[in-house]
């Protein structure tokens, strides 16, 4: 049986004429499109794989997808044998930043380190990044240039972090975000293990009330689960970190639920206070050593460095903390609670790219599958974020996607396995060595 349709089907009708035994009738021109085929594919929505899947790419946007069965090859089509491989969206970091970060060096906010930093997001599969403080005009210009010749990561900005020891001067941060045109407010609500100031209810409420006037939701960094607590009561749109003071609570969970507010674990973030007490294990991973300069490793290992760090005891106290994040991650998932990925990646020694890899693995240390994992990074992240043309590998979406060797379903190291990643259907280059 042969259906012929005049434009291509969803994704539901495909998967329907593919039980009835229809194919769709083949375009007669490609007009350039690009047709991966033979892959396993699991589109970011929590759907079961599919199995001998095709995509369909042109103009940078996803055509097409759905079994072999169902999808005709547009006749002249590029096509690309993934057989025995596993395609998966392009993942999103929901937390991370665009710093002005070289090596350990702070100083170099500019247009060359800045795309440095997306390309080397994008090597790794992070296809997307929310940038949440930081951010200045060079981002703005790289978040407004993201159309079908990209080849690096996707990029949304909070700008200036909002601070303020008054409700006047928090405001007037907020006001100043958005003429310069930014995609939501980050705030922090944190006393850095008491010892600095915290912001205050009073402002932090006026921030938000602020934002939302203007249309923008809210992104708070913060620590405890009574400030969670008040602070979801208060309007904001995404807790940017785990509650790491105690264990969480069905009061915190309900809010979050309720306000359909989204929980980012940013794990890593913890491992970065402590780890360099002595010399990680890491160092010596391929994986991570491909893009880094020995020399930072070498300023890293420096036995006076590490030592100021094992003495730290904030350093400690994070390390405890770390543990109680990942209980609560697990109560979170296990509860309902839509978590985006996220690692607070991009401040000295926080390593882009990499750190999204062990980030899944302390995801999947702390309980969730890798289901959970690749949702959470995909479908769920583009929905926490109010993404709505990416996140998922669905018919008219940009075709941002990585090739797997190996199913990052048996076990989430095998995200490692990447062949290659393509962001609005462009090859993403391949490069040793970057200057984070």
């Amino acid at each position: 049986m042969r259906c012929v349709l005049s434009s291509a089907p969803s994704v539901a009708l495909t998967l329907l004429l593919a039980l009835v035994g229809c194919i769709t009738e083949p375009p007669s021109d490609s007009n350039g499109s690009m047709a991966f085929v033979g892959a396993t594919i699991i589109d970011g929505t929590g759907r079961p794989p599919m199995h001998n899947g095709v995509i369909i790419v042109r103009d940078g946007r996803i055509l097409d997808v759905g079994p072999a069965s169902a999808i005709a090859v547009p006749t002249g089509a590029t096509q690309t044998d993934v057989s025995g491989m596993t395609i998966v969206p392009g993942f999103i970091v929901s937390h991370a930043h665009l710093s002005d970060v070289q090596g350990l060096e702070s100083g170099h906010y500019d247009e060359a380190n800045l795309l440095s930093q997306l390309q080397l997001y994008s090597r790794y599969g992070m296809t997307a990044i929310n940038s949440l403080g930081g951010d200045g005009t060079i981002a703005v210009a790289l978040r407004n240039a993201q159309d079908e010749t990209l080849n690096r990561a996707r990029v949304t900005i909070a700008g200036e972090v909002v601070i303020g020891d008054t409700v006047e001067e928090a405001v007037a941060i907020v006001d100043k975000n958005v003429h310069l045109g930014v995609d939501l407010i980050k705030i922090r609500v944190d006393d850095n293990l008491g010892s600095t100031a915290k912001m205050t209810p009073e402002i932090y409420r006026a921030v938000i009330e602020r934002a939302n006037d203007k249309g923008l939701a809210v992104a708070s960094h913060l620590y405890y689960l009574e400030d969670a607590k008040d602070l979801l009561n208060a309007g904001t749109g995404f807790l940017a970190h785990s509650i790491r003071d105690q264990e969480v609570d069905d009061e915190v969970i309900e809010l979050l639920k309720e306000k359909n507010v989204c929980y980012c674990p940013t794990l890593t973030r913890e491992v970065s206070t402590f780890v360099y007490e002595s010399v990680p294990a890491f160092f010596q991973d391929p994986f991570f050593s491909k893009e880094v300069d020995p020399a930072i490793l070498k300023q890293l290992s420096d036995p006076e460095r590490m030592r100021h760090v094992a003495n730290s005891k904030a350093a400690w106290e994070y390390k405890k903390a770390l543990e109680q994040a990942k209980v609560n991650l697990k109560q979170m998932a296990d509860s309902g609670v839509m978590i985006a990925f996220g690692t607070d990646s991009g401040p000295r020694a926080r390593f882009q790219g990499y750190f999204e890899h062990m980030e899944m693995e302390l995801m999947a240390a702390a309980g969730l599958t890798p289901m959970q994992i690749v949702k959470s990074a995909t479908g769920d992240a583009a929905r926490c974020l109010g993404y709505k043309e990416i996140g998922t590998l669905e018919v008219d979406k940009w075709a941002d996607f990585i090739v797997l060797s190996a199913d990052p379903l048996l076990n989430i190291k095998n995200m490692r396995s990447i062949e290659s990643v393509w962001i609005a259907g462009n090859r993403v280059p391949e490069k040793g060595l970057s200057s984070y």
